[in-house]
């Protein structure tokens, strides 16, 4: 079963009303159980709608549904994160809207839990998109949330998935030394992954990280990396940038 969190730079009904875009994001969506799409930009719920009724004409077999949170931010700019998964693959069986009481996090995790149907086993993941110029502090508190977490559910099944903005010039010699780099955590893309579509830079801003040896254990070996659509899909750097400045990140668990 595959999973992964996806960066799809500001996606709103204009991008999803490009053929080219949206045809890509089908291929892209259509390699995973289960997929969270990061900055997106639909209030009103219309883009993803559309979205979904395009990805499940490719997947008549084994569709798609669709969980999402409510536009999230501090201002008027608000985003937010929607998965993708296959129910016959996954149930959903819960949600969780984190709420902190100290305004750290730009854009407070929505939790989903997933029971996988291969299984039995449950299955919880964190949404991450952080602030660049919070970076440090946003890993810090999300400590805080995995610790709400395992108290709500009582499970150390968690996943956090996403854009840390955890390198380049968001990165802080702090930031290496947060709880969140230390056991129990593992983390599944490396620092010299470049998980961006730019050819200026090779920052490793989206990242995996599970919680606990159990859940490590969970993970089929060396399968958490990025999915390098450019190369896979044989797009110019233009069209690539076109579909996201971000590449996704994905894992596989047995």
């Amino acid at each position: 079963m595959k999973v992964a969190a996806f960066n799809v730079k500001q996606l709103g009904i204009n991008r999803i009303n490009d053929e080219k875009v949206l045809n890509t994001l089908i291929e892209i969506v259509s390699r995973y159980s289960v997929m969270v799409l990061l900055e997106v930009l639909d209030s009103s719920g219309k883009a993803m709608d559309r979205f979904l009724t395009k990805l499940n004409q490719q997947n008549r077999r084994n569709p798609f549904t669709m969980e999402s949170s409510i536009p999230l931010g501090r201002s008027n700019y608000k985003e937010k994160f929607v998965f993708f998964y296959r129910f016959e693959d996954v149930d959903l069986v819960d949600t969780f809207q984190y709420k902190e009481r100290r305004d750290v996090l730009a854009r407070e995790p929505f939790v989903v839990k997933f029971r996988c149907l291969n299984t039995g086993v449950d299955l919880i993941l964190i949404p991450v998109h952080s602030t660049p110029v919070d970076a440090a502090l946003e890993l810090d508190a999300l400590a805080n949330v995995v610790e709400a977490v395992r108290g709500k559910w009582r499970s150390n099944s968690i996943m956090i998935l996403g854009d840390f903005n955890a390198d380049g010039r968001y990165l802080s010699e702090r930031t290496n030394e947060s709880p969140m780099r230390c056991r129990p955590y593992y983390w599944l893309i490396d620092d010299d992954v470049d998980t961006t579509t730019s050819d200026s830079n090779d920052y490793t801003y989206d990242r995996i990280v599970v919680y606990g040896r159990r859940m490590n254990n969970a993970v089929v070996p060396n399968s958490a990396r990025v999915f390098n659509f450019s190369r896979a899909y044989h797009l110019s750097a233009q069209d690539a940038e076109r579909i996201s400045d971000h590449y996704p990140v994905e894992v596989e668990l047995q």
